[in-house]
């Protein structure tokens, strides 16, 4: 059996936020429309998975707590969707490009995580996706330790 993974995908509170993984339970992690992202969904999380749940393009962006990779992947069906923001027409059902999961809640912290705070404490995190400059990535993969030190930081109120 593989070693579990662990990993961070990112959403706008806007769009979706903890808050709401929390009231619907699961949902549908639809619209990315990244290469490298997407094969991380379709070839490396397993179910059961821990994700840290990230907010971006906010006030205060950071990690503001738990999710679990809840389904296999599968076809997302928003590329086929003309209506839809992320419609791909060179996307078809026989062959799609865009594949998702389902994302379950777990818990939400007390506080954000930051990500100025863990940028603060960057030689704790190594080499650390998240903290790479330039880093546009919605879904990527976190070492356990680090994992475990953002979550050491969540119970210490961020510090």
């Amino acid at each position: 059996m593989a070693a579990m993974k662990h990993w961070l995908m990112k959403s706008e509170p806007e769009e979706f936020s903890i808050d709401v993984l929390e009231r619907v339970g699961t949902e549908p992690w639809t619209g990315v429309r990244n290469y490298q992202a997407r094969n991380f969904m379709l070839k490396d999380m397993k179910v059961g998975d821990p994700i840290l749940f990230y907010h971006s393009n906010c006030a205060v962006p950071g990690v503001v707590g738990i999710a679990k990779v809840a389904s296999k992947p599968y076809p997302d069906p928003t590329q086929f969707d003309p209506d839809s923001d992320y419609h791909d027409p060179k996307s078809k059902p026989e062959d799609p490009r865009w594949w998702m999961v389902d994302v379950g809640f777990e818990r939400k912290f007390d506080g954000t995580v930051s990500l100025e705070q863990m940028k603060a404490r960057a030689d704790e995190f190594g080499d650390f996706t998240l903290l790479r400059r330039g880093n546009r990535l919605s879904v990527m993969p976190v070492e356990a330790a680090q994992y475990k030190r953002i979550l050491s930081m969540a119970k210490a109120g961020g510090r």
